[in-house]
């Protein structure tokens, strides 16, 4: 059913699907009968019990969750809920608003199962966010034990300078505190000049060492994690591992797209015509599991890792489990399999 309606999608062009469809969703959903039967379709079968994890000082109702750049501005929550996500990572969120760079800017390659984007954290900023998160937990229900788990991945904006990006990750962080349940620090997105040059052990230490400053003076502290890059060096992740561990980071998302174009099967004057930007889907998930492995392998599980790559069915989650992760998100995976992966994956490691 959905592969048909999927070729009707792919049609048209992506970034207009993308919102057409989670506007849909939203119509849908905003009848409450309508909603629970959605959710009923789209969970029934989860065997909640044993799906249900918990990663320090959280708990969540199932371990598969969607990346970051997909509900950038907190808009689907409701929505994405409905569908069984066990948690959402909003974002990339920047202090000022962003229009992003310029359209198109995000790209299928269907022979390939993935997508290249350069959005560039378009987003609406940091106070808006922050305001419609807060309207998000007004309306939720008392209690925690069943709530979606919400991520804030956190960024800089493109005109500031990266000897000042501390500052822009220390605004965000601020903003977002009280409205996320985690924080993704983003230094690793290929579409924003500079940025990946943040992934340097000094630069990481500056940002990350005065948000942990930040958080720790909270009585609640919330966890933080670090995205990286699957483009990174073996000496580089150890780099990453290494300030991780003395920084007594929560965890690491391993990892973010990639700008390799090796071994694809889209030809390769298409790939020229697209020109820069991150790729995502199948082509990631064998280094995204390599990285998992090492940080795994490295630090004897010490530092939790959150698998982002390459995930589109349960055997595809199974294998990060297994190569050490703890949760795992999917993205690319989402567009190409439909609104039933989370169900299908979750059956799958049930």
């Amino acid at each position: 059913m959905y592969n048909l309606l999927r070729n009707f999608l792919f049609l048209f062009s992506p970034e207009w699907v993308h919102y057409f469809s989670m506007n849909t969703l939203r119509l849908l959903c905003s009848a409450g009968f309508i909603r629970n039967i959605i959710n009923r379709f789209f969970t029934a079968g989860f065997h909640t019990t044993l799906l249900r994890t918990s990663h320090g000082t959280l708990e969540f109702k199932n371990p598969v969750g969607l990346g970051a750049g997909f509900d950038k501005n907190a808009r689907y929550l409701r929505e994405l809920e409905c569908l069984g996500f066990g948690f959402v990572e909003i974002g990339t969120v920047t202090p000022k608003p962003q229009p992003g760079n310029e359209k198109p800017r995000l790209f299928r390659l269907p022979a390939d199962k993935a997508l290249i984007n350069r959005m560039g954290f378009n987003n609406d900023g940091a106070e808006m966010i922050a305001q419609r998160l807060r309207a998000w937990q007004l309306r939720q229900p008392g209690g925690k034990k069943n709530r979606l788990i919400i991520g804030g991945n956190i960024g800089k904006n493109k005109s500031t300078p990266n000897e000042d990006a501390w500052k822009d990750y220390e605004i965000c962080f601020k903003k977002l505190f009280d409205y996320v349940d985690y924080f993704v620090v983003n230094v690793s997105s290929p579409n924003t000049p500079g940025l990946r040059a943040l992934q340097d052990k000094d630069s990481l230490r500056q940002i990350l060492s005065n948000l942990q400053h930040i958080n720790l003076a909270y009585d609640q502290p919330k966890p933080i994690l670090l995205k990286i890059a699957p483009d990174l060096t073996k000496e580089q992740v150890d780099d990453v591992i290494e300030l991780a561990l003395e920084i007594k980071l929560d965890g690491i998302v391993a990892t973010n797209t990639t700008i390799s174009r090796q071994n694809l099967q889209t030809p390769l004057s298409t790939i020229e015509k697209i020109g820069a930007g991150g790729l995502s889907g199948k082509p990631v998930r064998e280094r995204s599991t390599e990285i998992v492995q090492q940080i795994t392998a490295q630090t004897k599980g010490a530092i939790p890792v959150i698998a982002s790559g390459g995930i589109f069915t349960g055997n595809d989650a199974m294998e990060k489990m297994q190569a050490g992760a703890v949760l795992v998100q999917v993205w690319t995976g989402f567009i190409y399999e439909g609104p039933g992966i989370v169900k299908k994956i979750c059956k799958s490691l049930g």
